[in-house]
């Protein structure tokens, strides 16, 4: 996500042609947006953001398992299923 506003703010610089990024080739300036699409393929591809997602899955689920627990009034938690 930096990359896209690191290319976004170089896209504003390079068009109101404010400071030396006024100078630089439309490539420089566009670069940091194709180096996202690299990123986000690479993780994609290595399974980064599988992960991510399940981990907040995980900890969703457990939440919901702990509310439900405590609104039924049960004083001690249920173990964590693995």
């Amino acid at each position: 996500m930096a990359l896209v506003w690191l290319g976004v703010l170089g896209l504003v610089l390079k068009w109101l042609e404010i400071g030396p990024v006024a100078q630089w080739s439309w490539w420089a300036v566009l670069a940091p947006f194709g180096l996202a699409v690299v990123w986000w393929s690479l993780s994609d591809a290595l399974g980064f953001t599988a992960r991510a997602r399940q981990k907040r899955e995980d900890a969703h689920r457990d939440q919901r398992r702990r509310n439900t627990v405590e609104a039924l009034g049960r004083k001690t938690p249920l173990p964590p299923r693995r």
